[in-house]
């Protein structure tokens, strides 16, 4: 087990302690794991009705996160996974309650029911009114358990949200109770997690997952869901979540709604916007009308990779209960969306001046096929070349030429009418289709080449001093030289190989095997570099030992090339 920790008994101290370090508006209870509101009245006549929640650890930001005005008067936090005290709920009760009561928002497992349920009634025999009110909005478990025995998930922190706000706005405790009810029955969550958790305590993770497999359903404590799945894309898994929750809580066209989109701790925000995206346009298309959305991690499970989406059906009341103010560090604002996704279209630019129409000169049909098998060696060695990259990189060079490829493919026939001609266009292709360093390195090397070519016959004497000129452009842009384990360790003894081979009179053949033979030396001895460019650089002696990701991407479409010369 690796975790930020220093022992698992004493992570939820140490957590609490870092969170009211880090908030100014909050306080620990002394003695207790309970987190309240720094700027609670001393005066108990002086206090609205007080809204708590909690439950077990390890679902960061809550249960704390929203404690602050407008919606937890306190939150009571257990073990990992492990519902509070009695006592401790309790305690929270009697620092932050007065005469107009409290409410306590509870998740649908039997000991955060046990526990908040006892300390309600012993705060009643003390004379302080408690209600509480149960979240069960997990759908997954729709053909499982009665609703009522649903576990309650993600979507609490919106009944969080209306119970705060109305006790805000000096609700009384029945009405407050009545509103977080209503609430808590207009939920549905449904979640999908790609792998499980490790309980601190525990050591180990809950469950496994085969590479190829995901759970549906789960629930937040790190146990199994409903059922197991293969891996699918992001869409298809936000249409099973969203078909899920929109018919067992029937919303339909013309429904007004609000979605949140919530990480269960190991997903990164890149993703939950992907999810985000695809779970607005379905409900737009469905005609459900999204009055708000939040994206991010609200309730999680320790690092879990996966998500949840949580629907709530709002009207104007509701709705203005959400939009309400609230000083919580996690509640993430307004979720405040537009009513369309917006594309701001620039001013178009001055067109380009069209190519001038001209017949291919001979050859140039074989010239067109072997960059298309450029483009195939490409994507056959994605995977080798994202292992390379990624074992001394950022890993991004395999898909960096796949799009290269798919950009060559994409190149009208009129630009294949002579060499020059066609490099320029692949040059200016690959600058707009490959990001990172591989676009614009590609790029200058052949619009180099393409101006060489442009001043006569495209005779071997020409392609090799052509070639020599893109492999100084790729130097003169990335300041790199031999030796310093890039690209260029391919490069250059190629085109040195391949001058050396014109000079002496061998064949175009000859010359270019002579050239790749050249290149697969140079990237074989690139495993031996320590590397001194790049992000490569940073890992220094780490390195050595795998070929440089660059240089072996040149071997890639040296080999791609070689049918076609001669």
């Amino acid at each position: 087990m690796k975790k930020l920790v220093n022992a698992p008994r004493a992570v939820v101290r140490e957590m609490l302690e870092g969170l009211v370090s880090l908030s100014p508006g909050q306080v620990l209870l002394e003695g207790e794991s309970v987190v309240m509101r720094a700027d609670a009245p001393s005066d108990v006549h002086a206090r609205k009705v007080a809204v708590l929640s909690g439950g077990g650890s390890g679902h960061e930001p809550a249960h704390a996160g929203y404690v602050g005005a407008g919606m937890l008067d306190a939150a009571v936090a257990g073990d990992v996974f492990t519902s509070p005290s009695t006592d401790a709920v309790l305690a929270a009760i009697r620092a932050v309650a007065g005469p107009a009561g409290a409410l306590l928002i509870v998740k649908n497992y039997t000991g955060d029911r046990l526990n908040f349920g006892l300390a309600a009634e012993l705060a009643r025999a003390e004379g302080i009114p408690v209600e509480t009110v149960v979240v069960a909005d997990d759908v997954s478990l729709h053909d499982t358990v009665e609703p009522a025995r649903r576990r309650g998930i993600a979507g609490t922190v919106l009944v969080h949200k209306v119970a705060g706000a109305a006790a805000a706005a000096g609700a009384p405790l029945q009405d407050v109770l009545r509103e977080a009810t209503a609430a808590a029955e207009a939920l549905g969550t449904m979640g999908v997690a790609l792998g499980p958790c490790t309980v601190p305590a525990a050591g180990k993770p809950g469950f496994t997952l085969g590479e190829d497999e995901i759970e549906l359903g789960l629930g937040i404590h790190g146990e199994q869901g409903v059922r197991r799945a293969p891996m699918q894309p992001a869409d298809r898994l936000v249409d099973t979540l969203l078909t899920t929750i929109v018919e067992d809580r029937r919303i339909s066209s013309g429904d007004r709604v609000v979605l949140m989109v919530n990480g269960l701790g190991g997903t990164p925000p890149m993703e939950l916007a992907i999810v985000a995206r695809h779970a607005l346009a379905a409900l737009r298309q469905g005609g459900i009308r999204v009055e708000r959305a939040w994206s991010g991690t609200f309730l999680s499970a320790l690092e879990m990779p996966g998500c949840s989406l949580t629907l709530l059906k709002v009207d104007d009341a509701r709705l203005a209960r959400l939009d309400a103010a609230a000083d919580a560090p996690a509640w993430p604002g307004a979720g405040r969306i537009p009513d369309e996704p917006r594309m701001h279209r620039p001013p178009s630019a001055a067109a380009s001046a069209p190519l001038a129409a001209e017949a291919p000169l001979p050859g140039m049909d074989p010239f067109r096929a072997a960059a298309l098998r450029v483009a195939d060696a490409f994507e056959l060695s994605e995977a080798r070349l994202t292992a390379l990259d990624s074992a001394a990189g950022d890993g991004d060079l395999g898909i960096s030429l796949v799009r290269g490829a798919e950009a060559i493919r994409a190149l009208p026939g009129d630009v294949w009418t002579r060499p020059s001609r066609a490099l320029t266009a692949i040059g200016n292709a690959l600058r707009r289709g490959i990001g990172g360093s591989s676009g614009p390195f590609y790029a200058t090397a052949l619009l180099r080449a393409a101006r060489r070519l442009a001043e006569g016959p495209a005779d071997a004497a020409a392609w090799a001093e052509a070639f020599d000129l893109a492999v100084t452009a790729v130097s003169d842009l990335g300041g790199a030289r031999p030796g310093d384990r890039t690209m260029l360790d391919a490069l250059r003894p190629a085109a040195e190989a391949f001058a050396k081979a014109v000079r002496e009179g061998q064949s175009a053949r000859d010359a270019w095997t002579a050239a790749v033979r050249a290149a697969e030396a140079g990237e074989e001895a690139t495993s031996q570099m320590q590397p001194r460019l790049g992000r490569a650089s940073y890992l220094g002696a780490r390195a050595v030992g795998v070929p440089d990701a660059g240089a072996a991407a040149v071997v890639v479409w040296m080999k791609a090339l070689t049918p076609a010369i001669g």
